[in-house]
């Protein structure tokens, strides 16, 4: 037997079995279909739901007068988290040019091995000292702020109590953490004492809430919270993401409007709406307690550096605030504007003198129609639907920020009059 027939008489059993079937090679395409098949009748459900969140494009900076790809001319922005309209500020802008300029565009490193800059921690002193609090951490995003506390913070001695409304950062941030969760209804304060009555043997306390709900513009009843919370020996954490800047004499958020700054102990909030709406997030409160927070918290030591820009952006409206409080006493006056004329047209708006105007509809497709319709006047408003609100409780939330003129309010009140009438909300 030649050497050639030998090799050919061998390898032809071991090609056999090195190479799979054909119906080995079918199963994972098989699968990709079926996975594809699956994901393509979830979207449908959620098209004939009328729940489909699509995503205009702007093409320019973020600001109360914006433009959108598909639309003409200038379009009146009513649904940014821009309290301040500091996204655009002249300032800020230089700011974050300068620090680009200076700092480069990002560290390529978490904060622990070589990402720590002066800017960081200048910008980390400037909001402990804002907040009135001992120190401070900077994270990505406040939703990181919120993965990363309580599961460094509480283990499965321990208890926290979250009001049933608060953010998803939040709820997801507290199924980290081993703590024993007790849920109250949103805003009981009758509710919270007795889950504080049943967690009485836990070895801490956390009582969580949201300072401002993002959905209704609801204020948490942080004097009774702490009252509460004094009384059974618990301690008072508030998200502030829709607080910090503008509520309180002087922006620092609810914990000052309602005069409890010295009796909420730990703070988490965003840099990404009224402080420069860039990105980033961050924790104050005690020193001990921030430290802990650098050698545990995950997604602190395991993301990257806010990037130089955004720091730089972001420390010039901190220094803005503390420097005059006249851009936060601006909100009140623009706010009661419009919900006092929306209200008088006959339009129902939830909250109460946040400037998070939610104009209640109800139907998930009635909302997302009046706000293509707003459009095309020249306003630009989302609706709201399910999951992001409960069902049948779909809205178009409206925000209103210190950039809007009277004028630009007034504007926005007589679309939302057209529109209403033409879809039957109001007579």
């Amino acid at each position: 037997m030649s050497l050639r027939t030998a090799v050919r008489l061998f390898s032809a059993p071991l090609r056999s079995v090195l190479q799979p079937s054909a119906a080995i090679t079918k199963r994972p395409y098989a699968a990709v279909a079926q996975a594809l098949s699956v994901l393509e009748n979830e979207l449908d459900t959620i098209r004939a739901a009328g729940t489909w969140k699509g995503e205009r494009v702007i093409t320019s900076m973020q600001g109360p007068h914006i433009y959108v790809d598909g639309s003409r001319g200038d379009i009146l922005n009513f649904c940014a988290n821009n309290y301040l309209g500091l996204s655009s500020h002249p300032e800020v802008v230089k700011a974050g040019i300068d620090a680009l300029q200076k700092y480069g565009a990002g560290l390529s490193s978490v904060r622990f091995i070589c990402g720590t800059q002066s800017i960081h921690k200048t910008l980390e002193e400037k909001l402990a000292q804002f907040h009135e609090r001992e120190d401070c951490i900077l994270y990505a995003s406040c939703f990181d702020a919120n993965a990363g506390l309580f599961e460094v913070l509480l283990g499965p001695d321990d208890a926290v109590l979250s009001d049933e409304l608060n953010h998803a950062s939040i709820i997801d941030g507290i199924r980290l953490c081993r703590a024993k969760r007790f849920r109250y209804k949103h805003m009981d304060l009758n509710d919270l004492e007795e889950k504080l009555k049943e967690s009485q043997s836990s070895r801490l306390r956390l009582v969580v809430t949201d300072g401002v709900f993002s959905m209704d513009g609801d204020v948490a009843p942080l004097q009774g919270i702490c009252d509460l919370a004094e009384q059974y020996g618990a301690l008072v954490f508030i998200d502030e993401c829709h607080a910090t800047g503008f509520m309180g004499p002087r922006g620092r958020g609810t914990d000052e409007l309602l005069g409890v700054m010295d009796r909420v102990h730990i703070v988490n909030s965003t840099l990404g709406k009224a402080l420069g709406g860039a990105a980033g997030g961050y924790t104050v409160g005690p020193k001990a307690l921030i430290e802990l927070l650098r050698q545990r918290s995950r997604p602190y030591l395991f993301s990257n550096s806010l990037p130089p820009p955004v720091v730089g952006c972001a420390t010039r409206a901190v220094e803005l605030l503390m420097a005059s409080n006249e851009i936060a006493q601006s909100m009140a006056a623009k706010t009661m504007r419009f919900r006092n004329n929306m209200t008088q047209a006959g339009f129902t708006i939830s909250g109460s003198a946040h400037p998070i105007c939610p104009v209640m509809l109800g139907d998930a497709r009635l909302a997302s129609l009046i706000a293509d319709d707003m459009l095309k006047l020249g306003v630009y408003v989302i609706g709201f639907s399910f999951p992001v609100v409960p069902k049948g409780k779909a809205r178009i939330r409206v925000q209103i920020s210190a950039a809007h003129t009277d004028e630009d309010i007034d504007r926005a009140v007589d679309a939302f009059i057209q529109t209403g009438r033409k879809h039957g909300v109001i007579s």
